[in-house]
């Protein structure tokens, strides 16, 4: 029919408020995420209700919190563009996961690469949240029944499964969830340590001169991008075999906007010492908007909470519109009002 307006597509993607985030997660993800922003009705979640399936300080989660928020929105994340929220400031997120856990096997979660990872980790206690995790996680993206999510390849598994779930509760009860789409980012989508380039860059890192931070000083940037390890020869070229050198030129690539193959060229026969230089100066200059951005909205408490608020407000909306008819097609009685 000539003249309908057609939705946008709804974009959904959360994380956890664990501190700083650093160069993989801004450029694998959250970069990403800002490219939606003009097309798409966004929801971005800080799942601080995931945060918990491993050992915390409260006051310590509060603080990551409102921090994580600020980095958002240093990124690019504009709040009058995008929904951002907090997971615990929204009824939904928990009822759903019950009624989805009720249709998951116990074996699938048991499975779970990350629930396995983990919880080797774990010496003295494993709680079960940490097994119901990729539950809540689908419930976080189905309850607003998300068209497109934006993930990290290390997600794809969790995924998988919300995807499952969805059709498992459209079977059997009938169509209510749409089926999401994972969005991986090609580029730069995994970013590994300068240090160990053979395993991904982490906040965890023993070695944290392998990890960038996005509020790093420039000084600190420059020292561990030319400490960054390579190999013995001194070719700058992309491959299996040179793990350090492909990494910085993912980075270097990002960074300038210049695919490898340009670079490749670009730098041959350069030796590694200007070729880290250059890497270090497109790091700092894409870096510096950041933490400019960050250093203006970080303090302003008041101005993060009224984010928050009017982000839960209209995610609460559709959050109860989909728990709504999730609640009757389940056979629960409806609420009094």
């Amino acid at each position: 029919m000539s003249g309908e307006t057609k939705e946008r597509p709804v974009v959904l993607t959360c994380a956890q408020p664990t501190g700083q985030l650093h160069l993989g997660n801004y450029i694998g993800a959250v970069r990403n995420w800002v490219s939606y922003l003009n097309d798409s009705e966004c929801y971005f979640g800080i799942v601080d209700m995931h945060a918990i399936t491993l050992p915390y300080l409260p006051a310590d989660l509060r603080k990551n919190s409102l921090d994580c928020l600020a980095q958002y929105i240093a990124c690019g994340l504009d709040p009058q563009k995008c929904h951002l929220f907090l997971q615990s400031h929204i009824i939904g997120h928990t009822e759903l996961a019950w009624i989805l856990g009720c249709l998951c096997p116990l074996g699938r979660l048991e499975r779970m690469t990350q629930f396995k990872d983990k919880s080797e980790k774990q010496e003295d206690f494993v709680g079960s949240g940490l097994l119901f995790y990729p539950v809540l996680m689908a419930a976080d993206i189905l309850l607003y029944n998300a068209d497109v999510v934006p993930v990290g390849e290390d997600q794809k598994q969790h995924l998988e499964l919300t995807r499952d779930l969805a059709s498992k509760f459209n079977q059997t009860y009938s169509d209510t969830f749409t089926i999401p789409e994972a969005r991986i980012a090609k580029v730069g989508a995994r970013i590994m340590s300068l240090q160990n380039p053979e395993s991904k860059m982490s906040k965890s890192d023993p070695n944290q001169s392998g990890t960038l931070y996005i509020l790093d000083e420039p000084d600190v940037l420059r020292k561990k991008i030319k400490s960054a390890v390579t190999d013995s020869d001194s070719e700058i070229r992309a491959g299996e075999d040179k793990p350090g050198v492909t990494n910085l030129l993912n980075i270097l690539s990002v960074a300038t906007g210049k695919n490898v193959t340009e670079l490749e060229k670009e730098y041959s026969g350069k030796g590694y010492a200007p070729f880290k230089e250059t890497v270090a100066e497109a790091v700092v200059e894409m870096l510096n908007p950041v933490r400019e951005r960050y250093k203006n909205v970080s303090t302003e408490k008041g101005y993060l909470q009224e984010i928050l608020k009017s982000g839960a407000e209209v995610a609460q909306r559709r959050a109860y519109k989909t728990l709504a008819k999730v609640y009757k097609k389940a056979g629960f009685v409806e609420r009094p009002r």
